[in-house]
C-alpha cells in the first residue's frame, strides 16, 4: 500500500509533467498543506525512495523511458528544494516562537539578555531581519497589564522597529565612506572626515544614533557630547540592531574584496576591534549616567563581537598594533577591553583576546603586563586545548623575555614552542618559533664570543622561519621573521644583508598594517645604513623610526633617537638639518608636515631626558 507521502510525491510529479504545476510556490503550498507537523522524517524517506527509483530509470535503454525519467528527476529536485525551504522556514518560526515566549513570559530583568542572545551572530539560528520584524510585532501586541520596573514589551518592540527602519536607510551605504571623498585607503585625512562615522551620521534618521556617530567622528570616542543624557531602552536596542548589522556587513565586504591582496584581512580586523572599542565606551558612558543595566548588556554585545572575532581564521595570533577604522592607533585597547574580559570565563575566546592584548602591550614597552597576559593566555589555551593559541603564547613569552633581557627563558620558551608546533603540524607556530630561537640565541650571544659556525646555525633558524612563512603565505609571520633576520644580521655585523631583510620586512609590515613592525624595521634600517657609512639614509630612517615609535606610544623611540644624537654630534647641527631637508619630500609623503616639524623637537626631548 502506498504511503500518504509517497502518494503526495507521485501526484506532484504527475501534475508537474502534465503542466498543472508551473512554479515553485505551487509546490511549496502543496507541501505545506500535505505534510503534518512532526512527519518530516516520513516524507523524507518517501522522497529518497522516489529519487533512487528515478535515478535507476535514467540508465534505461529505451530513449522514451529515459527522457521521462529525466523530467521526473527535475520535478523531484524541485520538490526537494521546496521541502528544504519549508523546513528552514518552519525552523525559523519555531525559533521565533521560543524567543517571543521567553521574553514575554520570563522575568523582566532577563528580557534584554534573552533578546541579545537571540540576536547573537554566534548563534546557529540568530534572528534575521524578517524574524526581528515579526518579533517586534509580537512583543508590541503582547498584553502587559501590570506596569513593570524595567524594559517594557512596548520599549523592546519600538527599539527593534526603529533599528530595522534605521538600518534600511544605511544598508546601501555601508562602504560608501570608502569612496565618498575619492579615498581608497584608510587612516588619512582630517579627523572629522576620516573613517565611516561622519558618513554614516549623514545617512541615519535616528537622532540618538546620529549623535553617537558624530561624536565618534569628531572625538574618535564616545564622550558626553555623543551620549549626554540617559539613553532610552528603545534607542539603545535600536543601536544594537544597527551596529551589529553594520559590523557584519562591513566584515563581509572586506572579506570578499580583492582590493589589496597584500593587505590580508587587516580591515576586517580593524572592524572587529573598532566596534569592540565603541561598545566598551558606550558601556562606560552608560555606567557614568547611572544606567548599570544598559551598561551590563552593552558588555554582552561587546563580548558577542569578540567571540565572533576570535573564531575567524585570520584572527591575528601573531599580529601587532592595529588601527581603528578611522585610522588612529588602538594604543589604549587594554583600557577598553580589560573590564569586559574580566567577566568572561576562561574559554578559548578569552585566551585569544588576551594574546592580542599581550603583544599590543609588548609593542608599547609594557613588558610585565605583556608577560602577565601571555601567561594567562597560555594557561587558558592549555585548558581549552587550543594548541594554536598555546604555541602562540609560548612564542610571545619568548619575545617578551628577549625584551626583558632574560635570554635563557626566551630560548626555553621558543624551543618549547618549536617542539609543540612540529608535533601539531602548526606551520605558523613553527615559523615564529624558528625566528624566536634564532633571535634568542643572537641576543644571548652578544655577551659572548661565538665562532662562525655558531653564527651560521643561528641564521639558519631565521632563514628557515622566513622561508616557511613565505611558503604558507602567512604575511604577518613573514613580516616578523624578516624583521628578526634583519636584526640578527645587523647584530652579527652583516649590515648589507640586514638591509635586504629589513626592507622586505618593512614592505610586508606596511601591507598588513602592523605599525610596530613598520617602526622596528625602519629604526633598524637606520642602524644598518649607519654601519655601511650611508649617513644620509641613516638620518632619514632614524628620524622616521623615532617618530613612528613615539606615535604608537612605544618607549623604543629612544633607540633611534640615540643614534640620531650621535650622528648630529658627528656632523654638526647644520649638516644634520641639511640631511633632514634633503629628505623632506619623503617625510611629507610618509608622516606629513606636522610629523616633519615634530622631528627636531622630539630629538630635543631626548637630549633633555638625558639630564
Amino acid at each position: 500500500m502506498t504511503s500518504p507521502y509517497q502518494a503526495l510525491i507521485d501526484q506532484l510529479i504527475t501534475d508537474t509533467l502534465k503542466g498543472k504545476i508551473q512554479s515553485k510556490p505551487q509546490v511549496y503550498r502543496r507541501l505545506q498543506q500535505g505534510i503534518d507537523p512532526g512527519h518530516g522524517e516520513l516524507f523524507e524517506r518517501a522522497l529518497a525512495a522516489s529519487l533512487a527509483q528515478v535515478e535507476g530509470a535514467l540508465t534505461a535503454q529505451d530513449e522514451l523511458k529515459q527522457a521521462k525519467a529525466q523530467r521526473q528527476q527535475r520535478a523531484l529536485k524541485m520538490i526537494e528544494a521546496e521541502w528544504q525551504r519549508l523546513q528552514s522556514e518552519n525552523q525559523a518560526m519555531a525559533v521565533l516562537t521560543r524567543v517571543a515566549a521567553a521574553v514575554v513570559q520570563g522575568a523582566v530583568a532577563d528580557r534584554l539578555p534573552t533578546l541579545l542572545t537571540a540576536l547573537d551572530p554566534n548563534q546557529p539560528h540568530s534572528l534575521d531581519r524578517y524574524q526581528v520584524s515579526q518579533l517586534a510585532k509580537t512583543l508590541g501586541q503582547a498584553a502587559e497589564p501590570i506596569p513593570q520596573t524595567g524594559p517594557s514589551l512596548g520599549d523592546l518592540a519600538l527599539g527593534l522597529e526603529q533599528g530595522l527602519a534605521t538600518w534600511q536607510g544605511l544598508e546601501t551605504e555601508v562602504v560608501g565612506w570608502l569612496f565618498a571623498a575619492g579615498r581608497s585607503t584608510l587612516g588619512f585625512g582630517d579627523a572629522r572626515t576620516a573613517g565611516p562615522w561622519a558618513f554614516w551620521a549623514k545617512q541615519t534618521t535616528l537622532a540618538s544614533l546620529r549623535g553617537l556617530f558624530e561624536d565618534l567622528a569628531l572625538n574618535q570616542g564616545v564622550t558626553t557630547a555623543g551620549v549626554g543624557t540617559p539613553l532610552t531602552v528603545a534607542d539603545w536596542l535600536a543601536w544594537v540592531v544597527v551596529l551589529q548589522r553594520l559590523q557584519r556587513a562591513l566584515v563581509a565586504w572586506f572579506d570578499q574584496q580583492p582590493y589589496d591582496p597584500k593587505a590580508g584581512k587587516r580591515l576586517s580586523i580593524a572592524t572587529f576591534l573598532s566596534f569592540a572599542v565603541v561598545w566598551s565606551q558606550i558601556a562606560n558612558r552608560l555606567g557614568q549616567l547611572g544606567q548599570p543595566t544598559l551598561a551590563q548588556v552593552s558588555f554582552q554585545v561587546l563580548l558577542q563581537g569578540l567571540r565572533q572575532f576570535a573564531n575567524q581564521p585570520y584572527f591575528p595570533l601573531y599580529g601587532g598594533l592595529f588601527t581603528a577604522l578611522s585610522g588612529e592607533p588602538l594604543r589604549t585597547l587594554l583600557d577598553y577591553l580589560d573590564q569586559p574580559l574580566q567577566q568572561v570565563p576562561n574559554t578559548a575566546t578569552k585566551g585569544r583576546i588576551l594574546t592580542l592584548l599581550g603583544y599590543s602591550q609588548r609593542a608599547m614597552g609594557n613588558y610585565p603586563q605583556a608577560e602577565a597576559f601571555h601567561r594567562q593566555a597560555l594557561a587558558i589555551a592549555r585548558d581549552a586545548r587550543d594548541s594554536g593559541c598555546e604555541i602562540a603564547s609560548l612564542n610571545h613569552l619568548s619575545r617578551t623575555a628577549v625584551a626583558q633581557q632574560d635570554y635563557a627563558a626566551a630560548l626555553d620558551y621558543s624551543q618549547r614552542a618549536l617542539i609543540l608546533a612540529r608535533q601539531q603540524g602548526d606551520t605558523l607556530g613553527q615559523a615564529n618559533a624558528l625566528a624566536n630561537v634564532g633571535v634568542s640565541q643572537v641576543t644571548q650571544g652578544q655577551a659572548q664570543i661565538l665562532d662562525p659556525s655558531q653564527y651560521e646555525g643561528i641564521l639558519s633558524y631565521l632563514d628557515q622561519g622566513l622561508t616557511l612563512a613565505a611558503q604558507v603565505g602567512d604575511r604577518p609571520s613573514q613580516a616578523l621573521c624578516a624583521n628578526s633576520l634583519g636584526i640578527a644580521q645587523l647584530k652579527l655585523g652583516q649590515p648589507e644583508a640586514a638591509i635586504v631583510a629589513l626592507t622586505t620586512g618593512l614592505q610586508v609590515a606596511q601591507a598588513i598594517g602592523d605599525r610596530f613592525l613598520v617602526a622596528s624595521n625602519v629604526a633598524h634600517l637606520a642602524a644598518a645604513y649607519q654601519a655601511t657609512g650611508d649617513l644620509s639614509q641613516a638620518i632619514f630612517y632614524g628620524s622616521l623610526g623615532m617618530y613612528l615609535f613615539d606615535q604608537i606610544g612605544s618607549a623604543d623611540w629612544r633607540q633611534p633617537a640615540a643614534l640620531l644624537s650621535i650622528l648630529c654630534g658627528q656632523l654638526g647641527l647644520g649638516a644634520f638639518q641639511n640631511h633632514l631637508e634633503t629628505h623632506r619630500p619623503q617625510f611629507l609623503a610618509t608622516i606629513g608636515v606636522d610629523g616633519y616639524d615634530y622631528l627636531l623637537p622630539l630629538l630635543t626631548r631626548y637630549h633633555e631626558s638625558l639630564g
